[in-house]
């Protein structure tokens, strides 16, 4: 990067163990800005700005300065802390309002923190705080709100674009099969075409293996401005910073309704305007991306994704999808076949509610970064990542790309 351009990098990255792991989300959070600092090589104090993603299972008011407080950031002079709620987008989300900060609101660096420990939640508890958040109040979604929201709009799909049943359910094969080469993935075995279709009906055209794996988890980053870390000194440097971190190149955000209106049509989504935005910031188009990390919570939001972020042409998704169904067949595929979610997504690495956007991005800095061992696409240099939140209700967007000194 030429002398005197400043960019906002990500430096560092940090993930607790997934699970039932029965503890609190501010535990899981500051285990994982801990871990995040310790792989940026930096300290508490080094940092002076927060961005936090509040939880379902113990939120509190003002998540961000709760967190700060907790773990010793607050009080303190010039430090800048903000909570973000833009649902499972909040991630990338605040990866792209770190970057702000650190590029114009006169932060150094700046953690962004998401965690929550929904999988210790009873059902019937989780289900009603889940149920809250997007319940419509003309009574037209069921319990579950949310798995029945993303099934109206999953068969509005088949329906208008010819998306057959069997497409929708390969997502959930390809998730699993990308899962079982990630040491911490939940998902260990990958899931026949059969399993996802005869598992138990959850919400229409939705069964149990086609919506996101409930878990306990927390997961951090840091942003830092490239002027910043090179005042740092190396040693103690994590791969990812010694490397010069992630350039955050473009982002971009679009909003939708908080559930889906009585008559579903293309105005309700999102993505397509974020991965606009992100492009056109970056300067950049999909066939310059090598490594997609897409938002899968349920399929019908992948098969939308893959043709918002470009993979495809609108309405040809599932095609696309069983495609890449029938060329991984054999679990010997190279990760260049299938350079998407290589973790295994929210359908099989697991999700912590509105976590697992951060899983996103802590693969793509696994990828770019030459560290994501048997998942590594060859020669990755620019990864897009999506964050989804609600029921297309808001969708974030940001593309990432190794640092040209």
């Amino acid at each position: 990067m030429p002398r005197g351009v400043q960019t906002a990098r990500v430096v560092g990255c940090g993930m607790t163990s997934l699970g039932k792991l029965v503890r609190p989300a501010s535990e899981l959070m500051q285990e994982a800005l801990e871990r995040a600092l310790a792989a940026s090589g930096m300290k508490l104090r080094d940092i002076d700005g927060l961005v936090a993603v509040p939880s379902l299972s113990d939120p509190h008011f003002m998540e961000a300065h709760y967190l700060a407080t907790r773990v010793g950031l607050l009080p303190s002079r010039g430090v800048k802390v903000k909570t973000i709620d833009t649902g499972g987008a909040g991630p990338v989300s605040g990866l792209l309002l770190a970057a702000r900060m650190v590029l114009h609101e006169r932060c150094n660096a700046v953690a962004v923190v998401a965690g929550d420990a929904v999988a210790s939640m009873g059902t019937e508890e989780f289900l009603r705080r889940a149920d809250r958040g997007c319940r419509d109040p003309s009574g037209s979604l069921p319990s579950p709100c949310i798995p029945n929201g993303y099934g109206r709009i999953t068969e509005w799909v088949m329906k208008k674009y010819g998306l057959t049943r069997e497409q929708v359910a390969m997502v959930s094969v390809l998730m699993s099969r990308q899962a079982t080469r990630h040491p911490l993935a939940l998902t260990r075995k990958a899931h026949t075409l059969e399993e996802v279709l005869n598992s138990k009906a959850i919400a229409p055209s939705t069964t149990l293996l086609e919506c996101a794996r409930r878990s306990d988890g927390g997961a951090a980053i840091i942003v830092a401005n490239s002027g910043f870390l090179e005042s740092l000194p190396s040693r103690g440097r994590g791969p990812l910073a010694k490397q010069g971190g992630l350039v955050v190149l473009g982002g971009g955000e679009a909003s939708g309704p908080l559930y889906p209106p009585p008559v579903i049509d293309e105005t309700m989504f999102s993505c397509e305007e974020a991965a606009r935005q992100a492009y056109a910031e970056s300067q950049l188009l999909p066939e310059d991306i090598d490594w997609f990390g897409l938002y899968d919570c349920y399929p019908i939001c992948f098969i939308r994704a893959v043709a918002a972020c470009g993979l495809c042409p609108k309405g040809q998704a599932g095609h696309w999808v069983e495609d890449m169904y029938e060329r991984t067949q054999s679990l010997d595929y190279s990760p260049d076949v299938f350079p998407v979610n290589t973790h295994g997504g929210l359908l099989s690495f697991g999700a912590p509610w509105e976590v697992p956007a951060m899983y996103n991005i802590i693969e793509a800095c696994a990828q770019l970064s030459g560290s994501a061992d048997g998942r590594q696409v060859k020669n990755a240099r620019r990864a897009l990542v999506y964050g989804n939140g609600g029921i297309f209700s808001h969708s974030a967007v940001a593309i990432l790309g190794k640092p040209v000194e």
